[in-house]
This record gives structure tokens, sequence and C-alpha cells, in this order.
């Protein structure tokens, strides 16, 4: 009890300093550590799942040549699935570094989008207790956060403990993955690099809105797929975002 009360007396006085407005329909937006722990506990099934595809990760990185320290060290500071991936596919002797930053800038030019659509809430917190969380924001847990958000907990740490829950099995299972790298060989004979996908389909299901979510998901889905059809590389996942967040601008205008 007293440590619930504590948690409550956190909520209130992280609140009552919040230096911004009050989010969507004008619930306030605390931080604190109830709310770090909802985030972590609430994320580690997902956290599963990306372990699974940090595992591919780790045997892509060994093939290249990377340690289990540099490819760690890679997934602690980068925390990006996909454009790491792509960054180690396109690793070479000598690095093409401005291939390798060009085609991972556009893969992640997304998060800007994402972190947009946090500022409702993030606009509340301090610039540490944003910032800080965002480092840590990923795909998945961006996902969980938006649900939380949008039930109007008022929880601005969910982000923050969710993303601790992605870092620690992203890195862990870097590890594993290049360690274990010459005994599991390709990733894709076990199915392995399906596993994100399928962390993606349950998290679609979980911001399902009714019918009028398949009018940005259906302009993401044709855009992406007609881009990866003219477009070499990963922007059409930049392109599809972009085509959804402004067909979303133009309905709600």
């Amino acid at each position: 009890m007293r440590g619930n009360e504590a948690d409550e007396r956190a909520d209130r006085e992280a609140t009552a300093d919040g230096p911004g407005d009050d989010g969507p329909d004008g619930e306030s937006v605390s931080f604190s550590r109830r709310g770090v722990r909802a985030g972590f506990l609430t994320t580690i099934p997902i956290a599963f799942g990306v372990a699974g595809y940090g595992i591919a990760f780790g045997v892509l990185a060994d093939q290249v040549g990377l340690s289990a320290a540099e490819a760690a060290l890679m997934s602690a500071t980068v925390i990006a699935g996909a454009s790491q991936i792509v960054a180690v596919e396109l690793w070479a002797e000598p690095i093409p570094v401005a291939t390798i930053l060009l085609a991972t800038a556009a893969i992640n030019l997304r998060y800007s989008l994402m972190g947009a659509a946090l500022q409702p809430w993030f606009g509340q917190l301090s610039a540490k207790q944003a910032y800080g969380s965002l480092f840590l924001m990923a795909d998945e847990n961006w996902a969980l956060t938006m649900r939380d958000l949008r039930s109007g907990s008022g929880r601005g740490a969910f982000l923050l403990g969710s993303g601790i829950a992605v870092w620690t099995f992203w890195v862990g299972s870097t590890v594993l993955g290049t360690l274990a790298g010459g005994a599991i060989g390709d990733p894709a004979s076990y199915g392995i690099d399906f596993v994100l996908a399928a962390v993606f389909v349950a998290l679609a299901v979980e911001l399902w809105e009714g019918a009028a979510t398949l009018v940005p998901w259906g302009v993401a889905l044709g855009t992406a797929l007609v881009t990866a059809h003219l477009v070499p590389g990963q922007w059409y996942i930049l392109v599809g975002g972009f085509a959804a967040a402004a067909i979303e601008v133009a309905r709600h205008d």
C-alpha cells in the first residue's frame, strides 16, 4: 500500500510540475515510476518477438565480421532493427559510409512522424523526460504507448518503461545471435526473419479503430507497394508513411 501511495503521490507531483498544456480531451499527463513499470511489464510479450528479430540481426552481423561487442554496441545506440539490418547488408570493405547513412536516414525518417504523434501528450513533459523516452522509442513500443495514452491513462513514462523492455531484449538477443551465428546459419531457414512481420500484425490488431482505420492503412500499403516497385532501396517505408499522414490531414481538415 505504501508503494502505491508513493506512486500516486509521484503522479500528482509530476502532473503539477508539467511544463505544458493538457493532452487530448484535457487529460493531464504524469511521469512516474508507476508509468515506467506499466510500460515495461506490458511490453515484455512483444519484446520476445523483438528478440527473435534481434537474433536474426546478430547472425547477419556475425556473417559480415562484426564481433559480439561491436554488434551489441550498435544495437544499444541505434535501436532500429530495419536500418541496422540494411546497414550490415551494405557492409563492405571499404565501408560505404555515405550509402549506409543515406539508406538508414531514409528508413528512420518515419520516427519523425511517430514522435509528432506523441506531441499532444509529451508537450507536458520536461525536455529530459520527453527526449530521454524518445531515445528508446521503437515501432513496437510506440504503438503500445499510443494505445495506452489514447486510453486516457496519462502515463507519460509508459514509453520509457516499454523502451527499456525493448532495449534489453534487443541488445541481449543481438549478442546471442552473434555468438550463435555459425551454428544457426541462415535465419530464414528457421522462419526467424518472419518474426518482426508477425509482431507488427499483432500490433495492428491492437491499433484497429474501426473501418476508418482502413483508409490510412490502405493508402500506406498501396503507396509503399508502388514505390517499392518503382524506386530501389527502402524509400517505400518513408513514402508510404507520408502518404498515410497526408491523407489523414486532408480528411481531418
